[in-house]
């Protein structure tokens, strides 16, 4: 690479002028850059070169996840994390048993208890770094992406399941996108394209919920709103009044036991036939502070879609009126605003979810997550081998038959990452000098003393 050097004769920090009339061309040549030539010699041959990417989310609270399903254990790191947090595994594992499977009849029958273990970065309770969960079915771990090992049988199912995915791809699966990707892919349960891989998210998420509770009293909620043509009418579920018993008072965990009913024959009547249904999960956000999210690039939105589209088996994100706001007129969308009592700004409507401009306004942000039905069934289906052969494939093995009431602890989870290092960012942006009092919010004061507070 080369360099070069420009003088200016201008003041800095009131400085005197520079005189550069006695610079000749003897003292420029002297005082330029020379050419700078760098080469860098790899170890390896070029064809087992691997740009690995994709497994770190957030800028100021990042979490970055590992591992894969079959593999040794899953887990995380969190990067950023405020020091002098509260924290114990007991508040990571109640969501990850939300997550875990063999939960009920309408979730997969595989038995894994999910038990988390911090690593490091806990002193007498408090902040955290890393912690890490071992899997239950040890069938085979990847290297570089080149190879598997037998570790050992699995515990939860028989390594022939996967036999005939050896060979031949799983439609609407990550089977042939990994092949065309990377060249070889990870045969027992998918490797990093599996669900396994988020519980390294949920319990990151679990850590940034207790952090949003105890700053700003910020709670982050999600639910079942839908299963295949099952859908609960919209104004039904209080989301002032929503709660975490409401939603955990069954197992497909939507809030209202009726529709609740509906959605679990919904799903046993394709369970009983070997296939899958999908549906969508609503998440809101109440006492969200305001002025999180940026102009432009990083609007809250889009940080929020990213997270959410980032799940596996999600097909669509909407927030607020969504598309169903392309149905109005603008005098019907707009929220108009008004001051309440304690003399808040609030709007009397809220079409647009808890966030305009990009910028969270105070009011409850929703926002909802289509899931596809479960890839793999076990039906007979079309498909095509790796050495490009036609041929049909019935999917063996224990999965999900919808996986949307698993996916709400998923959904919370990422939404309480991308509200956490917003808040961080928030915090650092605008609120390193004084605020402008009259128009913004002073960020709450944590509460530490609460080294219980629920998640």
């Amino acid at each position: 690479m080369a360099s070069s050097s420009t003088l200016t004769s201008k003041s800095f920090l009131g400085s005197s002028r520079v005189d550069t009339a006695f610079l000749s061309s003897d003292h420029l040549r002297k005082l330029s850059i020379s050419t700078v030539h760098i080469s860098f010699r790899s170890r390896l041959p070029k064809k087992l070169q691997i740009n690995a990417a994709g497994s770190t989310f957030g800028n100021n609270f990042r979490v970055t996840t590992f591992g894969e399903s079959h593999g040794g254990g899953v887990g995380c790191i969190i990067d950023g994390c405020p020091p002098r947090i509260p924290l114990s595994e007991s508040d990571m594992q109640f969501d990850l048993d939300r997550r875990r499977p063999g939960q009920s009849r309408i979730t997969t029958p595989r038995k894994e208890t999910d038990t988390c273990k911090i690593s490091s970065g806990v002193s007498e309770g408090f902040f955290f770094v890393f912690f890490f969960v071992k899997n239950d079915r040890l069938l085979g771990r990847r290297f570089m992406y080149l190879y598997q090992i037998l570790i050992r049988e699995d515990f939860c199912g028989m390594k022939w399941d996967y036999n005939e995915m050896s060979v031949a791809y799983r439609p609407s699966h990550a089977d042939a996108t990994y092949d065309m990707k990377y060249g070889v892919r990870s045969v027992q349960g998918g490797g990093r394209s599996s669900a396994r891989e988020t519980i390294g998210r949920v319990a990151a998420g679990a850590v940034a919920k207790k952090i949003l509770k105890l700053y700003a009293g910020t709670e982050v909620l999600a639910y079942v709103s839908q299963v295949h043509k099952v859908v609960l009418p919209e104004g039904v579920v209080d989301h002032d009044s929503l709660s975490l018993d409401q939603i955990e008072s069954n197992i497909v965990r939507c809030p209202d036991p009726e529709y609740a009913e509906k959605m679990i024959a919904a799903i046993d009547a394709v369970r009983v036939k070997g296939d899958s249904v999908g549906g969508v999960v609503t998440c809101i956000v109440r006492n969200a502070p305001r002025g999180l999210g940026s102009p432009v690039f990083d609007k809250l939105e889009a940080e929020l879609a990213k997270a959410a589209m980032s799940l596996p088996a999600t097909k669509g994100f909407e927030f607020g009126s969504g598309f169903a706001g392309t149905f109005l007129c603008g005098s019907e969308h707009n929220d108009e605003f008004y001051t309440n009592e304690h003399g808040r700004i609030r709007t009397r409507t809220n079409r647009s979810g808890g966030i305009q401009g990009g910028i969270s306004n105070g009011e409850i942000i929703n926002l909802r997550i289509a899931f596809k039905p479960t890839s793999t069934i076990g039906r007979k289906q079309h498909t095509v081998t790796r050495d490009k052969k036609e041929t049909e494939l019935i999917a063996r093995g224990r999965h999900d038959p919808c996986v949307v009431p698993r996916a709400v602890p998923m959904v919370e989870a990422m939404v309480a990452l991308v509200l956490m290092d917003q808040l961080m960012a928030q915090y650092s942006q605008s609120y390193l000098f004084p605020i402008n009092s009259d128009l913004q919010e002073p960020l709450a004061i944590p509460r530490l003393e609460a080294a219980n507070a629920s998640v």
